[in-house]
């Protein structure tokens, strides 16, 4: 084992870290990881992005295109505390990566471009630390780059995020000027030893020409942690001096309660910063103590039960990733929140109301494992063994069910038509989809039913890119690949209530009968809803209810223009009749589902497309032709802002006209500009262009 990796399991939980690093794309989450990696010792050499060398990057394709595709685990200790760090993709196609993780860590390190500062990416992943009410403290990463702009930086995490930074460190100088940082909690420089490749620093004066700068700031971080502190208001009223201690503890209790959001700075690539980062770790972000006790629903009772963060608790974990892996099968990686758990022991599957036994518990370090034979509170790791647990599916002891709260994820929005060379190779493209689907919630397969095609979806052309070549390359499937497709969606306009009756004359002579009465109206941006409006109970018996809501799915499946799925819809069973001796399940199932059919084809239907929000960040001398460009592609320029040396186009545009823009900027631009796109909403297809544009899409 590398020198000093895993603390001894009977550390205190007070010494955990579950963090994950999260950033846009090219902000250098996982340059910091490899230093963090290093600095730690849990690697001897630094593994770089640009060579394909990265530890955190393990898969083939993350080492050929130098991003991170699927977010990466490791444990490793820092002065006696254990930190579990999960590297997640910066990549708006793989935000369901961020999703995931953030779900079940306690703490993050949002790293921002000194150059870019808040990007879009980095905007959204921030939006799903909020929705989990993530602390996170902040890295302004490559301060040596050139454009760098530290104050910059921290204004864009004010405006564009919302949040209050309080710089707890300041850089000394910029660009190539950039030699350390100044500690404002100490009042000292730091200033690293290339020689060591950053492994020493030395604790230094702070040199004059920094000086107003670094006592500006003090007092800035002094009345932000004031405002927070009845105590240290007084205490700053009446010019009494705060102490280091003082500030660490009132930073530490407003980072936890998403008050305030300590920042620091550096440069990963060169070495400087990472061990104060660190540091900042362990000082201001939670452990599993610090954070509120798990709640979930007994499937049973129905109540709302806890689990507090302690190892006699009853057991509780939640699966967050799937991964096959070509030496052990399926891992399944968990988080566990209560309890404990041993290798061999039996848990029940609260989603899939399954006992499932755990063959081995894996310490996962990028693609390396570990056996260990007991998972504890706040442990991070990775079973082998589960047959039926899924994606967001909660694991507990079989005598103590909980169902914990699972995560949403969003609807593919591109597709492309597959099929196997040959019959031998269906087999084995089947069963590789469903691997794959089986990793990936947002990756989804299904068969035309006019063309009996399969047809694979994803959340963008790099996602399902790089998705077909792990189909070919790592699952050796050998298959016809088609071109991309966006994935439309319909919806209706007007409310509609619409009796239906099903009646049939089975062979053999059987009738079988059931009636509903069913109303459908828009739902704009809630999906597809079922209400059950009968009041009487009596009416029709209980047990019919859940095939007339199966039956409503059903008839949301494809929609009558063009047989795309159905969004923001609600439907409302408002009446229903059935016979003794010829109703059943079946009946009502049918019943529901031709009459949803038949209420959406009269309450107006209409043609949904996505719609993708696009920012280019182009030279001035280029700025005419990429707008034009845009223009051209039914793009709406919502704004242009200004930055170093560049402009920054914000626009949103039709994703079906977005397929090969990368490769047509790289030409108009002579590859110096640069694009990031992502999901908005859907919006109605104009339509003029509805019946040309479908015809043979």
């Amino acid at each position: 084992m590398s020198r000093g990796v895993f603390m001894s399991k009977k550390g205190s939980l007070d010494q955990l870290r579950n963090i994950g690093i999260m950033a846009h794309i090219d902000a250098g989450k996982t340059t910091t990881t490899e230093r963090i990696l290093y600095y730690t010792g849990v690697v001897h050499r630094i593994g770089e992005v640009d060579d394909g060398a990265a530890m955190m990057d393990w898969m083939q394709q993350e080492k050929e295109r130098g991003i991170t595709i699927t977010s990466a685990a490791i444990s490793t200790t820092w002065k006696k505390n254990q930190i579990n760090i999960i590297d997640t993709p910066g990549h708006v196609d793989f935000t369901v990566e961020v999703e995931r993780s953030l779900r079940v860590l306690d703490g993050s390190v949002a790293i921002f471009c000194a150059v870019g500062g808040v990007e879009p990416q980095s905007e959204t992943v921030w939006r799903q630390a909020d929705h989990y009410h993530i602390p996170r403290i902040a890295y302004i990463n490559k301060m040596d780059r050139l454009g760098a702009d530290f104050d910059k930086a921290v204004a864009s995490i004010s405006e564009k995020l919302g949040a209050k930074p309080v710089p707890i460190q300041i850089p000394m100088g910029s660009e190539d000027s950039f030699s350390g940082i100044v500690d404002l909690i100490q009042m000292k420089s730091l200033v690293w030893k290339s020689d060591t490749l950053g492994a020493e620093f030395e604790e230094v004066d702070i040199p004059q020409e920094f000086l107003a700068r670094a006592k500006h700031y003090r007092a800035h971080l002094l009345e932000s942690v004031a405002e927070v502190d009845d105590d240290l208001m007084m205490k700053y009223l009446e010019g009494e001096e705060i102490t280091a201690e003082e500030i660490q503890r009132v930073l530490r209790e407003s980072t936890l309660k998403n008050d305030l959001v300590p920042v620091l700075c550096g440069s990963a690539i060169k070495n400087i910063g990472v061990q104060p980062l660190l540091d900042a770790v362990i000082n201001y972000l939670p452990s599993p103590l610090d954070v509120p006790a798990v709640t979930g629903e007994n499937p049973f009772t129905k109540k709302i039960e806890s689990r507090a963060a302690r190892d006699d608790e009853p057991f509780s974990a939640l699966a967050f990733k799937i991964v096959s892996d070509s030496y052990v099968g399926k891992l399944v990686f968990f988080r566990v929140y209560s309890g404990t758990l041993s290798a061999g022991q039996q848990v029940y599957n609260v989603n899939s109301d399954k006992k499932e036994r755990i063959g081995r518990i894996l310490r996962m370090s990028s693609n390396k494992r570990e056996d260990i034979q007991e998972a504890r509170t706040g442990d991070i790791l990775a079973a082998v063994g589960l047959r039926f647990t899924k994606t967001g599916h909660s694991l507990c002891d079989i005598k103590k069910p909980i169902i914990l709260e699972t995560m949403d994820f969003p609807e593919p929005v591109i597709s492309v038509a597959i099929e196997p060379k040959t019959k031998g190779d269906q087999e084995r493209l089947v069963e590789s989809l469903g691997r794959l689907a089986e990793e990936d919630p947002t990756f989804r397969v299904r068969t035309n039913e006019e063309t009996d095609q399969m047809v694979i979806s994803g959340m963008g052309e790099l996602h399902l890119d790089i998705l077909v070549t792990r189909l070919l390359n790592e699952f050796k499937v050998k298959a016809n690949i088609g071109k991309p497709q966006v994935s439309f969606k319909e919806t209706i306009c007007k409310k509609v209530r619409l009796t239906e009756v099903f009646e049939r004359q089975s062979p053999g002579g059987k009738r079988q009968y059931a009636k509903v009465v069913l109303e459908v109206e828009p739902n704009p941006g809630k999906g597809v809803e079922f209400e059950n409006r009968i009041v009487k109970e009596k009416l029709i018996p209980k047990m019919f209810f859940p095939a007339i809501e199966a039956g409503v799915m059903d008839g949301t499946f494809s929609g009558p223009n063009a047989g795309y799925m159905i969004i923001d819809v609600k439907v409302s069973l408002v009446s229903a009749e059935y016979i003794e001796e010829e109703s059943s399940d079946i009946t009502f199932r049918a019943a529901a589902s031709i009459g949803v059919r038949n209420a959406i084809g009269k309450a107006d239907p209409i043609m949904l497309e996505p719609i993708v929000n696009v920012e280019v960040v182009v030279p001035e001398e280029n700025l005419g032709d990429v707008m034009g460009g845009l223009n051209s592609r039914s793009g709406k320029i919502k704004g242009i802002k200004p930055k170093k040396g560049v402009q920054v186009i914000d626009a949103t545009v039709p994703l079906r006209h977005m397929f090969g823009y990368a490769t047509d900027l790289r030409s108009m631009t002579q590859g110096r500009a640069t694009h990031t796109m992502q999901f908005s909403h859907y919006e109605q297809i104009a339509q003029d262009l509805k019946d040309s544009f479908l015809v043979g899409y």
